[in-house]
């Protein structure tokens, strides 16, 4: 009997010691240099569907854009305009509509002579010459702007809109019987955009994308792919931006953005596939091309398409998300999230 009961134990002392430090690997807090979600919040939900956002600070003031539909796709979308002073209660500034158009993907930069450029393409109706237009508007306070001017080629979406020095970059995607093309536009004023390359890459399916431009003038590009053949590409160009070496990433994305944080290291914001459609932050090597997921934000469903800021040390992403989707009301709503990333000594 003595001996079972020793038995007993000692297969009891076997099984904690197997527990224990499972348990104490679950309890540890996030290490000190992982990114980390400090505040999300729902600011935006007043229309059906509440979508593809972007976001700026501009006189000391947020401001964040966003498509205005009844559903993902449909005959009529607006672009919203909202503004805030602390990030935490926001209002609109101004409503853009084109009769006959649905007004898609707005993205707001600020000129180099220090206006606010809001850009974005119409989605015309199956009666129109051609399927889709670019366009860019102005504005001083973000509240009164300028009549759309028409940029780039028909079917050509030019899709983000980046300035560098006295010049605005973008790549359009082709659609329609332009279907395959990727073009490379430049512009000095944001109201006339003129190919820089023709075509970077025959069909290849590329459209949606992002440039960011790093101190040394070098562009890097995060590339979105559909089609047989659809993981992201990674481009590199130096000045003056005619040559471009591509590689792919591996991964899949869609609604991809860039930022350089201040220790020199890249955030990519996209969505991602793998495991569930999501919004999530991820790191980009450059160097060796890779793309590694660090934080998904709360998010699922009908996601992506970010803004990203940094102030006040942290990195601030407006994106839109169906997760908390009611089906009373708005399917998608847009939210900002706050982000801590601790910067490397390196």
């Amino acid at each position: 009997m003595m001996l079972e009961t020793i038995r007993k134990k000692l297969l009891s002392l076997l099984a904690l010691s197997v527990l224990l430090p499972t348990t104490a690997l679950l309890a540890q807090p996030p290490a000190q240099d992982a990114v980390t979600l400090v505040d999300v919040r729902k600011i935006w939900d007043r229309a059906p569907h509440n979508a593809f956002t972007d976001l700026i600070r501009f006189q000391d003031r947020w401001y964040c854009v966003f498509r205005e539909g009844d559903g993902h796709v449909s005959p009529h979308g607006r672009i919203r305009v909202i503004e805030s002073a602390d990030g935490k209660s926001w209002q609109s500034a101004a409503l853009i509509e084109r009769p006959g158009a649905d007004l898609r993907d707005a993205k707001i930069t600020v000129t180099p002579d220090g206006q606010l450029m809001l850009s974005g393409a119409a989605a015309l109706p199956a009666s129109a010459t051609h399927r889709h237009q670019s366009l860019s508007w102005f504005s001083d306070d973000g509240r009164d702007w300028s009549e759309g001017f028409p940029v780039g080629d028909p079917d050509v979406w030019l899709w983000r809109v980046t300035w560098h020095g006295p010049r605005a970059y973008g790549i359009g995607y082709g659609t329609a019987d332009s279907r395959g093309t990727l073009r490379l536009y430049q512009s000095e004023d944001g109201k006339s955009f003129q190919p820089l390359v023709a075509d970077l890459r025959k069909n290849s399916f590329g459209n949606e994308s992002s440039i960011l431009f790093r101190k040394d003038d070098t562009a890097e590009c995060l590339l979105r792919r559909d089609g047989a053949e659809n993981s992201a590409l990674l481009g590199t160009s130096k000045p003056p931006y005619r040559e471009w070496n591509w590689r792919d990433l591996g991964v899949r994305v869609g609604g991809p953005h860039l930022i350089e944080i201040p220790d020199g290291r890249v955030l990519a914001a996209v969505r991602l596939y793998d495991g569930g459609a999501r919004t999530s932050l991820c790191w980009l090597d450059t160097a060796r091309a890779t793309l590694t997921e660090c934080l998904e934000l709360p998010s699922g469903g009908d996601t992506s398409y970010a803004g990203l800021v940094w102030h006040d040390d942290h990195l601030w992403v407006s994106y839109y998300s169906g997760h908390e989707a009611d089906a009373s009301h708005a399917t998608t709503s847009i939210y900002l999230a706050k982000v801590k990333v601790p910067l490397s000594d390196k």
